[in-house]
């Protein structure tokens, strides 16, 4: 019974409600925030070497811009939380702006079901200007399966995303798969490596050169359970992904 009902509120859920894009470049972990507590986070990340043109749809090039993004996550019970987004740019020539925001229900598989993997459940809905993404109003639907094994770690997000206002409102379903594997080297310090991509329509993948292909060097610090630190640089395989990008995510449970 209790399967049973979690698989209809994940059903509701994801018709209640796009890509991370580089506001929130974040491989999920399957755990919720814990009950009656709220997580603050601040992602930030510098677009070293992207795009210097504006594109064919007016999308303002990346080059050397700041994203902060501001994330705010509750726990309602011991399996699900809900958290907003609040997406900025900092750059030159007009780039500096309020982006959008978006909504995050997330359930989980509760702890008590002692299933062999951590299982949760990502929906994302929201908008944002279309001078910063030509689809302004996006879903994106995020499973979530991870497994530690003494000191090995690894996630897989195998996201899916839909536009419903732009120029992919007519594309269906994009695949953008996330993947992380770390390390702990000691009881504070993960190194690892982290994945995101986004290859095109299921079944109809784009080329190779459309896709999006991005590999980050990371770390994340255990110091203190009420915090959470990882920093990375990643590099980009595609044309049409950004080369370099450095990324900082610093959050506190409160």
């Amino acid at each position: 019974m209790k399967t049973v009902l979690f698989v209809l509120l994940i059903f509701f859920t994801t018709l209640t409600v796009r890509a991370q894009d580089n506001y929130e470049i974040q491989v999920y972990a399957s755990p919720t925030v814990d009950k009656g507590r709220t997580m603050v986070e601040l992602h930030s990340n510098y677009t070293i070497s992207g795009s210097k043109i504006a594109d064919s749809y007016g999308q303002l090039p990346s080059n050397h811009v700041v994203h902060e993004t501001i994330e705010i996550t509750h726990g309602w019970t011991t399996w699900f939380e809900t958290g907003f987004y609040i997406f900025n740019s900092i750059g030159n020539n007009g780039r500096t702006a309020y982006v959008g925001s978006h909504i995050r229900p997330r359930v989980a598989v509760p702890d008590s079901w002692k299933w062999p993997v951590g299982v949760s459940l990502s929906t994302e809905f929201g908008f944002q200007k279309k001078e910063f993404s030509p689809n302004t109003s996006t879903l994106e639907i995020r499973p979530i399966v991870d497994k530690k094994w003494n000191k090995l770690y690894l996630a897989l997000n195998p996201t899916v995303e839909k536009s419903f206002a732009g120029p992919d409102a007519n594309q269906g379903f994009i695949f953008s798969p996330n993947v992380k594997g770390s390390y702990d080297v000691s009881n504070v310090v993960a190194l690892g490596v982290e994945y995101y991509g986004s290859t095109g329509r299921f079944f109809h993948y784009d080329p190779f050169q459309q896709q999006e292909h991005q590999v980050y060097i990371a770390t994340d610090l255990n110091f203190d359970p009420n915090w959470e630190f990882n920093a990375g640089a990643g590099y980009g395989f595609t044309k049409s992904t950004d080369k370099a990008i450095i990324k900082l995510i610093l959050g506190r449970r409160f």
